[in-house]
């Protein structure tokens, strides 16, 4: 897989190109993993409902193909985009949204926070107590829960985000880990639709750590996780 770091680039053509990517791509295309961070933006995906979006000032509200609710993209986030072929690689969808939530996982790990799973909300949540807890949560995917459970985010903030879209098995769009931002954007929404959702960053439970690390850190464990 090609990692291509992007760095600071517009929201809408990086949409927009991501899109060109997957359909001009044929079964020989090598797969790609870009890397950005994007000016202040708001992304809505398909089940998106207009009233998630409080106050949304002067942060424009982009209108996107993925799945998912509302979300916030902004500096000091490092978003991932794999373009990735889901016949070739051998795998479905479902196993390619824990490939990805494990790569986050793995990366919060190295930074030594512990990242949890909920029942029924893709992303990934830290506790709010005790960022490091390796205590299982309740509230976790299992089994028996298996799209019954309605989520329950009790003493947890989401540190990273997912939207995925996949056309003629091809993925694009992809996850958010929130480094060291500003936060206060998503007080204006209802986070993935959930209202009070809290959202956290690293350097808001504790850890400093720069935005090329944290980058060099989750390309590194995506090219891993998501290999054929």
């Amino acid at each position: 897989m090609d990692t291509r770091i992007l760095g600071r680039v517009d929201y809408a053509p990086t949409y927009a190109a991501m899109q060109a990517f997957t359909t001009a791509r044929t079964v020989d295309t090598p797969d790609e993993l870009w890397i950005c961070e994007h000016p202040p933006v708001f992304t809505q995906g398909l089940a998106g409902q207009a009233d998630h979006v409080l106050v949304p000032g002067d942060i424009p509200v982009v209108a996107t193909n993925r799945g998912g609710q509302v979300t916030y993209h902004g500096p000091g986030q490092v978003v991932a985009y794999p373009l990735i072929d889901l016949k070739r690689a051998g795998y479905f969808v479902k196993e390619y949204v824990y490939r990805v939530e494990e790569a986050v996982i793995k990366t919060l790990a190295h930074f030594g926070v512990t990242g949890h799973r909920v029942a029924g909300a893709p992303g990934i949540y830290v506790r709010l107590d005790d960022p490091t807890s390796h205590a299982l949560l309740p509230q976790r995917p299992q089994k028996s829960t298996a799209g019954t459970a309605t989520p329950d985010f009790t003493g947890l903030g989401k540190i990273a985000a997912l939207g995925i879209k996949v056309s003629r098995n091809c993925t694009y769009h992809g996850v958010a880990l929130n480094v060291a931002m500003n936060l206060e954007p998503y007080s204006r929404i209802n986070p993935c639709g959930y209202a009070g959702l809290k959202t956290v960053d690293l350097s808001t439970i504790g850890v400093s750590v720069d935005w090329a690390d944290a980058a060099h850190v989750l390309s590194q464990k995506l090219v891993t996780y998501l290999a054929p």
